[in-house]
């Protein structure tokens, strides 16, 4: 399993393609894992949840990418 971040453009129904996507490292997934309080993927909950921006800027320091904070950014668990 495995983490990933999608985005999409924020408020817009007319477009709901994917703009952004980023499969997070697993050396990074403890760091990530512990943001949201969780200690393993297991812990994670099902589906996808949208990122604050206080989340977005603790995520993108914690996997060192720069993450667009004009997006609506999400985060799941894919197999």
């Amino acid at each position: 399993m495995l983490l990933w971040i999608s985005g999409f453009l924020k408020g817009d129904d007319e477009d709901d393609s994917l703009k952004y996507d980023l499969t997070v490292k697993p050396e990074y997934e403890a760091a990530v894992m512990a943001i949201f309080g969780r200690k393993s993927l297991d812990q994670s909950p099902e589906g996808e949840w949208l990122l604050t921006n206080d989340q977005i800027k603790q995520l993108s320091i914690a996997i060192d990418e720069h993450l667009p904070i004009d997006l609506e950014l999400y985060m799941g668990v894919r197999a």
